[in-house]
């Protein structure tokens, strides 16, 4: 029992992400028009909630876009707690290329993103397969390069049936895959997070991770993060390795994975066009610059690969700043 109100409360999380985003839309921090596909009705955030977003889809946008361009468009991408993100929309916008898109979540989260998508003229339109049709089931959907399946992280036979070759998802081990994971291997057991790191380190043989996360957690203003997510219900089984940048990359060389490297959210925010960083410090007065940093230094954004030798993705490209 404590299991499922742990999931559910994991599960709502999707929820607050989605109306912060949202928030950040409607100000204008960054443009999505599809959000709103998702979030009918969002109560305005506080400036550093909205500019912590900003940095993060933006940090997270910059890795994925140079993913791209050096790996062509038969990469793969697979998004792994994907909740409600727009990501692949957004990226279609951008006439970025991409071989295959797939989103796993808990299948009550897939659900309901498939009931949205299906009802959406706007948000199917880009999903048509050859044949006309997009495949829906009660959590998954497959259309053309997007897949959306309902998945456990923590089962990895079921990880393996939905992600493997073979599978509906038609993804390909050998090709360039690129797997994102924003805010949620904190909330899966260091044991399962180890099962599920090693199977993609031995199974695609040039594979990226970008993973964002909390970071610093045990200090005091992390564990005033962690009183308010576990006030929610949210239990951190993943918690050790959002001790320090150490930790972030130890996750991932320690489970097969060539390399790793780590950049807290200050790092990420100031890597960012000086440009578009005045534009958006220009849409809201920010009345607590010191409470942004702490909250820039508690998150960070990491990344991992493991490739082939005959690979010629060079990890420099990989690079924010």
């Amino acid at each position: 029992m404590d299991s499922i109100v742990g999931d559910e409360a994991i599960i709502a999380t999707n929820d607050n992400a989605s109306e912060c985003k949202r928030c950040a839309v409607q100000i204008g921090y960054w443009q999505d028009k599809y959000i709103n596909h998702f979030v009918r009705h969002a109560e305005r955030k506080p400036p550093e909630i909205n500019r912590g977003y900003y940095a993060r889809i933006k940090g997270v946008e910059r890795l994925i876009r140079q993913f791209l361009q050096k790996c062509g468009n038969n990469a793969q991408i697979i998004s792994i707690g994907a909740g409600f993100d727009t990501l692949y929309w957004r990226m279609k916008d951008e006439g970025l290329e991409f071989g295959n898109f797939v989103e796993m979540d808990f299948p009550t989260v897939t659900s309901r993103k498939c009931h949205l998508i299906k009802k959406s003229k706007v948000l199917l339109e880009k999903l048509h397969t050859e044949d006309g049709e997009v495949r829906f089931s009660s959590t998954d959907l497959h259309g053309s390069g997007y897949h959306l399946v309902g998945g456990d992280l923590r089962s990895l036979p079921e990880v393996r049936s939905k992600l493997g070759a073979g599978g509906e998802c038609g993804l390909d081990p050998s090709l360039p895959t690129l797997f994102l994971a924003e805010c949620v291997l904190v909330y899966v057991d260091a044991a399962s997070t180890g099962r599920l790191l090693d199977w993609i380190s031995s199974t695609f043989s040039s594979v990226f991770f970008v993973n964002y996360e909390q970071l610093n957690i045990g200090d005091k203003f992390g564990e005033v993060m962690q009183r308010n997510l576990r006030s929610r219900g949210c239990s951190l089984a993943g918690i050790e390795a959002c001790l320090s940048k150490e930790g972030q990359e130890q996750r991932f060389t320690s489970h097969g994975w060539e390399g790793s490297k780590c950049w807290d959210m200050i790092e990420v925010y100031n890597s960012l066009p000086q440009s578009d960083m005045k534009r958006v410090e220009a849409l809201e007065f920010l009345d607590e610059r010191e409470l942004l940093l702490q909250l820039f230094q508690h998150y960070c954004i990491s990344i991992a690969w493991r490739e082939a030798p005959e690979s010629r993705f060079e990890l420099s490209s990989i690079d924010i700043h």
